[in-house]
């Protein structure tokens, strides 16, 4: 359909709804689009029996399995991610997901006991890389590769590096959680930050990019409730148990899709205070943080525009 000389495509990829817009009428290029985000989708998902992905995790303890160049690019990304000192993204943490199935049916909240033996075959050194045969080995019998906290992501990156070689200079691609923009239609995107835990189209604000990937992760998205408790599903690979600080969300704004990934997971695992620190190491990647006390924090503003919409929040600006 067409709004104002924008078109938007959607479908449903990787269980998320994915939307593409252009300043042009172009079925036949949305659509390879979406056929490459599902190639990309085949190669990586751990949700269905076959993907390379799942041929590396069949064979945990046996043998390496040799795989594409993309599928060996992102899983060492995501080692050397996992690798960080008190990191809370670990690629290895498909035994933990599976057992608590967060956004499945059957979630409950596991036994002790069964989180410490998920835990044992959980540790990304464990992943043996060989860069010369593009091979991973899995040294443990019961290991799992999980990308899904990196995959869209890098895919994203990819269909704004496919629409720029088509010649395509302003666009939108949002695949989830994963939004990717490319130039600055009449100055800038606008971009919604949710409102945790209320409406869909309930926000805290918005802002305002170009050329920039914005990136949110939030407690919010998928649950469940157990003993009064809510269990989410952003999971703490140091304790088996979900992540619980002061965060509902954390959005992340940077040139690229792959990084607002990496760094919306390790700011959850460092909190506030440790997160903008740490940012201040990164001029490039910034964050919006909103806390279960209702507020909205800026680790600072060089590559956007913040605007509230919620007056029930209180909004910290901590310019560095």
């Amino acid at each position: 359909m067409s709004d104002n000389r924008v078109w938007s495509y959607s479908t449903v990829l990787m269980g998320s709804p994915v939307l593409l817009k252009l300043f042009s009428h172009d079925e036949a290029l949305a659509s390879r689009v979406f056929s490459l985000i599902k190639k990309y989708e085949d190669l990586f998902t751990v949700n269905r029996a076959q993907s390379q992905v799942m041929e590396i995790n069949h064979a945990a303890g046996q043998q390496s399995v040799v795989v594409s160049r993309p599928v060996y690019e992102l899983i060492k990304c995501a080692k050397a991610a996992s690798m960080v000192r008190d990191s809370a993204f670990n690629l290895a943490i498909g035994p933990l997901v599976k057992l608590w199935r967060i956004g499945f049916k059957g979630d409950s909240v596991p036994g002790a006991q069964d989180i410490a033996a998920r835990l044992r075959i959980t540790r990304p050194q464990d992943v043996v890389l060989d860069d010369a045969a593009h091979s991973v080995f899995l040294t443990q019998p019961g290991m799992e590769i999980d990308l899904g906290a990196i995959a869209k992501g890098f895919i994203a990156d990819r269909v704004r590096d496919y629409l720029h070689q088509q010649g395509v200079s302003d666009g939108l691609i949002n695949l989830g959680g994963n939004v990717q923009t490319l130039g600055n239609p009449q100055g800038q995107w606008t971009i919604g930050v949710k409102k945790p835990f209320a409406d869909a189209d309930a926000l805290v604000g918005s802002i305002e990019v170009a050329n920039k990937s914005v990136v949110t992760s939030g407690t919010y998205e998928r649950y469940f409730e157990q003993d009064g408790k809510r269990w989410h599903h952003i999971l703490d690979p140091r304790s088996g148990y979900p992540l619980d600080n002061e965060l509902d969300s954390v959005t992340i704004i940077s040139a690229d899709s792959l990084d607002g990934d990496i760094w919306t997971t390790l700011i959850f695992g460092l909190g506030v205070e440790k997160g903008c620190a740490a940012l201040r190491q990164h001029e490039d990647i910034e964050a919006i943080f909103v806390t279960k006390n209702r507020d909205i924090i800026l680790s600072s503003q060089r590559q956007f525009r913040f605007t509230q919409c919620d007056d029930s929040y209180h909004l910290i600006d901590c310019t560095v």
